[in-house]
């Protein structure tokens, strides 16, 4: 296991990719995926600027970093709507981890992690992908299989809408000997899309493949506050929240940002250190850009 992952110390991440890129830079999104800007010059460099911009963050706030792979969209049913056959998606797996590792290699003074994302089979929001954990975990394996060739520090199974998904994940992380982190998402009543209650989420996943830890991520902190009590809570080490509180239905049907304030956002998060005791990956979701994780470093 990385050992950096279980430190008290304060790692930075990146904050809403997708969207910044989407609104913030007009760039074109098909499907929500980013991996594509991988296959061509300009593409990289927007991808590396942005990082950069991050980076920055964390070089100025004397904290580490997780370098998050732009690959939440990267597994097969999601590329093939993209034209991505089986070798061209092996490819930009490998092509996301070679230039987080060139910008490993730019910043060599800085602690950073190289996190291969894996998003959900089916749409963020909804559980709409049903599987079960033997199911989740052989469609997700290829994916974490090149990460781990690749040389990943971990695997990160984001937006998670089903506990069997998170474990299926999970276990081909183990699989693949790398450390796993699950992060859930949630509705604004702080349960998961399928309605699983965060804890029972969490124990189901820690009783079969426990993973590094466990993160929240495409919510309003507002969204899951409510549900931060018992001893449970000691293993969420990431947030990565929403600016906006609005619904996930409504974040859909949105056609402007939602930015929020950053600084409100911010204060947001001090108040869930008080809840959440190992609280230590920090970074955003929707709606963020490098200023709320600006504030976010500025204010913890």
């Amino acid at each position: 296991m990385a050992s950096p992952l279980l430190r008290d110390r304060i790692l930075l991440t990146d904050s809403g990719l997708e969207t910044d890129l989407i609104f913030n830079e007009g760039v074109d999104l098909p499907d929500f995926a980013a991996f594509p800007l991988l296959a061509h010059a300009e593409g990289r460099q927007r991808l590396r600027a942005y990082f950069l911009r991050h980076i920055a963050v964390a070089r100025r706030a004397g904290t580490g970093f997780v370098l998050e792979a732009p690959t939440w969209r990267a597994n097969p049913d999601w590329a093939a709507r993209l034209g991505y056959d089986e070798a061209a998606l092996a490819t930009a797996n490998r092509n996301a981890v070679e230039l987080l590792a060139d910008l490993c290699e730019a910043f060599e003074g800085t602690e950073m992690l190289i996190s291969g994302c894996v998003g959900p089979r089916g749409d963020g929001y909804r559980p709409d992908a049903v599987m079960t954990a033997e199911q989740a975990q052989s469609y997700h394996q290829p994916q974490v299989d090149t990460f781990a060739e690749a040389g990943v520090d971990m695997i990160t199974a984001m937006t998670m809408t089903t506990v069997a998904e998170g474990l299926g994940i999970a276990r081909a992380a183990a699989r693949a000997g790398l450390p796993p982190v699950v992060s859930f998402t949630v509705e604004t009543d702080g349960n998961l899309p399928d309605g699983t209650a965060l804890a029972e989420a969490i124990a189901a996943v820690d009783a079969d493949t426990p993973p590094a830890y466990f993160m929240i991520n495409c919510a309003h902190p507002d969204h899951f506050a409510g549900q931060l009590n018992g001893e449970w809570t000691a293993r969420v080490r990431g947030v990565r929240a929403n600016a906006s509180r609005r619904s996930h239905a409504e974040l859909d049907e949105a056609t402007e940002l939602d930015a929020g304030d950053p600084a409100e956002l911010a204060d947001d998060y001090a108040r869930l250190r008080e809840l959440l005791p190992n609280l230590s990956v920090l970074g955003g979701c929707c709606g963020t850009d490098v200023r709320h994780v600006s504030a976010i470093a500025e204010t913890l």
